[in-house]
């Protein structure tokens, strides 16, 4: 039989990482219930928005003297941005305060419901992948601009799963379905996971990893969540891999029904 394992790898670019949960920094009481749930989660990756977290010692208490960069991949994002120009600044600065060409890049369009522009995501990721960056852009579940995000060189795609910080969890499984059959980079589902069986929806889709941040945050207690949605992650992952039985319209039974007299 062969060996059961939980922690297959994946690639980013020329990074491997572990670990199938992403995690944000957004909304929890304090950096140090922060880091509590980021090692009950077992993420590798920790995500920042620049525009909202103070990264400067100087400034007074900085996220990174808890998260330590040492110990985590941390993914500069641009949330707040509502232009492809806001956006391709807020990144350089990630880049020149993280030393990293890691972001994940967020240009939204609606106010209301955080949902993003594609046509600035679309054009801020072609200048920022021809000056050498990473780009994981958080997009619709729309499965020709996830294409058109791989093929100008994105290393990943982002696609959310309901409007951030909804808590809806997945709303339209069909569009995910046909992104993870058409693109071939990783697909990281993004914002809009509530609970643990939704993050375990999306990696028994299929997706590479799950991101969230309001789920374990705004949880009555974030630490139990980070650790449940890091179960959730595994076994979804898991039964992804092991392959599920059919669907059927009857019943099947359990038992071999051969040889049974019929009284």
């Amino acid at each position: 039989m062969a060996a059961i394992t939980t922690k297959d790898p994946f690639q980013i670019g020329n990074r491997t990482f572990h670990s199938r949960l992403i995690i944000g920094s957004g909304k929890y009481a304090s950096f140090e219930e922060n880091l509590a749930c980021a090692e009950a989660s077992g993420a590798e990756v920790v995500t920042v928005a620049l525009r909202r977290v103070n990264l400067d010692p100087a400034k007074g208490p900085s996220l990174l003297d808890v998260l330590s960069p040492e110990r985590f991949t941390i993914l500069p994002n641009t949330a707040g941005c509502y232009t492809a120009e806001e956006a391709v600044t807020t990144a350089r600065l990630g880049r020149e305060l993280l030393d990293t060409d890691l972001v994940k890049l967020e240009v939204i369009g609606d106010e209301r419901t955080l949902y993003p522009d594609v046509a600035a995501t679309l054009e801020a990721a072609e200048t920022l992948l021809a000056e050498g960056f990473t780009v994981l852009p958080y997009i619709t579940d729309d499965p020709v601009a996830c294409q058109r995000l791989a093929a100008m060189g994105c290393p990943a795609v982002m696609p959310l799963a309901a409007p951030i910080g909804s808590g809806m969890g997945i709303r339209n499984p069909a569009s995910l379905r046909i992104i993870l059959e058409t693109v071939e980079v990783p697909v990281i589902v993004d914002a809009g996971v509530g609970t643990a069986s939704d993050a375990a929806v999306a990696m028994e889709l299929g997706a590479t990893a799950v991101l969230m941040n309001t789920a374990i945050a705004q949880a009555k207690q974030p630490e139990p969540m980070a650790h449940a949605m890091r179960m959730a992650v595994e076994a979804g992952r898991l039964a992804y891999t092991s392959g599920r039985m059919p669907m059927r319209l009857y019943a099947s039974a359990s038992s071999p029904l051969d040889g049974i007299a019929r009284l």
